[in-house]
């Protein structure tokens, strides 16, 4: 009876209490929706004794939004607002999200969208993005009744932009570097072991930032990590080169730790791995870009705006930093490092027609992608095709394609290094 009570009562926003988690293990996950893609690259979940979300519904009536979501155990769940763009965001410990007939907004409401997804080791969010201002008028954890879970209830109530924006804002204990901070596997600042040069592949996304998804529900993070993984074998199968990926799994990384991470391992080239998106269903093909502080044509100014936008998605607090393109200050110190760049950039656009098909008009292009504004190491970001073209998604749903591109990629990378690696490495490109 204790236990009933303490569920049922309201959760405090911002600050809630931990409730009791009943002893349970849960069921093994089915297939995700592109599981087969995945599972030859082991990126598939196997079973752990985590909470999950089985069902998740949205109301709307009257100008109110009502989320419900089915638990399979109770959670300590804060719910807060946050301004730039306007969202609310669901913080709570790691779940497996394992809904089934989720429902979506109307684009009616106050509710635009919503996404999901690990945040970080030990941390999952739940980020709503609205067309109005609201106000978080109940959060409570209701018990199992009539044969469905835990529930998790939050209801938004209209309200007006001045008082959204006066209650806005970080929770004090997870504000700054903790909101920021990813969870990316361990790097050695060591020099390379016998002269390998360290390729850093950055699977772009992941988490709680799915990308672009294409029609038959393949999904940018899914799709770039898979491609990391295929890479580094290949370049690994070399015997001339180490690899890290800056994730290797499910989890969202910060861009600047993305950055980070390579500077700190001493990285001899970092390459970032997207996939794109575009309104216009019949553009296709890959293309590469390079960091420059003034962006070669609108598209790849827009593309880079919406890279950059992948911490704000995420829910990462950047208060008291600049904006990443505006920060990126190109200097005398930076431009061999750029002009390096550059023409890995031009062998990755020669190499990868024997894979895929490039972008017809000036597939190399630049502009300020944060990702890419590491001082000290040649950086591109190749957007391996456009997931909204359905030539190109089905392409890259293919383990051969996959295989394709990161042969063409590691002879970009051959012929990068060979005036550097030596004799060999010329004579096994020829």
């Amino acid at each position: 009876m204790w236990l009933l009570t303490a569920l049922a009562a309201a959760v405090t926003v911002a600050s809630a209490q931990p409730l009791p988690v009943a002893a349970r293990t849960a069921p093994a996950a089915g297939p995700d929706p592109i599981g087969a893609l995945l599972a030859k690259q082991g990126l598939g979940n196997g079973p752990r004794a985590l909470p999950m979300v089985i069902g998740l519904k949205i109301g709307e009536s009257a100008g109110r939004s009502r989320f419900t979501m089915e638990l399979s155990d109770p959670l300590d769940v804060r719910v807060f607002t946050l301004t730039s763009p306007n969202r609310v965001v669901f913080d709570m410990p790691e779940v497996l999200w394992r809904a089934n007939g989720e429902t979506r907004p109307s684009g009616q409401g106050a509710v635009k969208s919503y996404r999901y997804g690990l945040f970080r080791k030990g941390n999952s969010r739940f980020i709503v993005d609205l067309s109005a201002p609201v106000r978080i008028e109940k959060t409570q954890i209701l018990p199992p009744e009539g044969g469905s879970g835990f529930r998790l209830v939050v209801d938004l109530a209209p309200t007006t932009n001045s008082e959204f924006l006066a209650h806005a804002g970080w929770p004090r204990d997870i504000s700054g570097a903790t909101a920021s901070a990813g969870a990316a596997p361990a790097l050695s600042s060591t020099p390379a072991r016998g002269g390998k040069k360290l390729i850093i592949l950055d699977a772009g996304h992941g988490g709680i930032d799915p990308g672009t998804h294409g029609q038959t529900g393949l999904v940018e993070k899914d799709l770039v990590l898979s491609v990391a993984k295929t890479l580094r074998k290949v370049l690994e199968a070399t015997g001339r080169y180490r690899v890290q990926l800056t994730r290797d799994a499910d989890v969202f990384i910060p861009l600047r730790e993305r950055v980070n991470i390579a500077r700190a391992a001493h990285g001899d080239l970092f390459v970032s791995l997207h996939a794109d998106s575009s309104d216009h269903r019949d553009v296709r093909g890959a293309s590469v870009y390079t960091l420059s502080e003034d962006a070669s044509d609108r598209e790849a100014a827009t593309l880079a705006e919406k890279e950059n936008m992948s911490d704000i998605i995420a829910g990462v607090d950047l208060t008291g930093e600049n904006s990443p393109v505006a920060s990126i200050l190109i200097d005398l110190a930076q431009r061999d490092t750029m002009n390096r760049s550059v023409r890995f950039a031009e062998t990755v656009v020669g190499a990868l027609p024997t894979a895929t098909m490039l972008l017809p008009l000036f597939p190399h292009r630049s502009a300020g992608f944060a990702v890419l504004k590491g001082p000290d190491i040649p950086a591109v970001l190749i957007e391996l095709g456009y997931l909204t073209n359905p030539k190109d998604e089905a392409e890259m749903a293919t383990e051969a394609w996959r295989n394709g591109v990161a042969r063409a990629i590691s002879s970009a990378v051959d012929t990068h290094f060979a005036p550097e690696i030596g004799p060999a490495l010329r004579q096994a490109n020829r």
